[in-house]
């Protein structure tokens, strides 16, 4: 856990002032891919704080949540496992063409009727797909914010449960220290030797460095 405060969710202003004091405090290379939900105020100060940054929207189809839920709440409930099923089609396709392959398909199946549903999906399709730019030992940890998701619930099951009114410092310690308890046992990086090539700018295309491809078809 790199950063810690309070603010408003949605808010663009608390974002700005979360980024910002990490920058103060050290991060002053641009990360390479910032990964979130559709909170909007997110992505706004994500840009001004760091330009170069690039998006991935949580495309955590095996759950509900996030774009998923988005978009088959513009479906009817009898149809909605089967939807699932077909944006598990296109967040798990092994390579960036086969996840386009299966957008076309996708809209080619509902468009006519679920126009609003497709529309969802496909607005953020560039922001969904800017995983298979990165080694594929990342994509697990890059395609969904389960991992931030699973920590919030932890936070919830006490705060739902904690009597009486909490003070904004009270309610702010004891978050953090349930944020530090989770963060014990939260799951390494794959593929932690990757980390330097990308830092060194290496290419990535579906996963593959492109010097690795290169080698591969040569050999």
């Amino acid at each position: 856990m790199l950063g810690f405060q309070v603010g408003v969710r949605e808010s663009a202003q608390s974002w700005r002032e979360l980024l910002i004091d990490l920058k103060v405090r050290g991060l002053v290379v641009p990360p390479k891919l910032a990964v979130g939900d559709g909170a909007m105020g997110f992505w706004k100060a994500v840009d001004e704080a760091f330009p170069g940054t690039r998006h991935q929207r949580s495309n955590a189809c095996v759950r509900r949540v996030h774009k998923a839920a988005n978009v088959l709440n513009h479906f009817p409930k009898s149809m909605q496992p089967t939807v699932t099923a077909d944006l598990r089609e296109i967040s798990h396709a092994a390579t960036r063409p086969a996840a386009l392959a299966a957008i076309e398909t996708f809209k080619e199946k509902y468009a006519a009727q679920y126009q609003r549903g497709v529309a969802c999906l496909t607005k953020d399709a560039e922001a969904l797909l800017t995983f298979y730019d990165f080694p594929a030992e990342h994509w697990d940890h890059l395609r969904t914010s389960n991992p931030i998701e699973s920590v919030f619930a932890t936070v919830r099951h006490r705060t739902v449960r904690t009597k009486g009114a909490l003070s904004q410092k009270t309610a702010k310690l004891m978050v953090f220290t349930l944020v530090r308890a989770a963060s014990k046992t939260w799951r390494k990086l794959n593929g932690t030797n990757q980390l330097p090539r990308l830092i060194e700018g290496v290419r990535f295309t579906d996963g593959v460095a492109q010097a690795d491809a290169t080698r591969n078809r040569a050999a």
